[in-house]
């Protein structure tokens, strides 16, 4: 499932407000600055710090 360019644009990082690179294989928004992967649940990404993945963490 691919994210709409024009909705990627415009997501940021809600910790940092920097910009979010799309992993689409493993279907998370990620955030370098914050060390953070937030997941994408049926097309829409759960911007939720709490729900996100601490990168490095597998």
């Amino acid at each position: 499932m691919s994210l709409d360019p024009w909705l990627l644009e415009r997501l940021v990082c809600p910790v940092t407000r920097t910009p979010l690179r799309y992993d689409e294989a493993a279907g998370e928004l990620v955030s370098v600055a914050a060390g953070l992967a937030y997941p994408i649940r049926d097309g829409i990404p759960v911007m939720l710090a709490e729900k996100a993945r601490r990168l490095g963490e597998d």
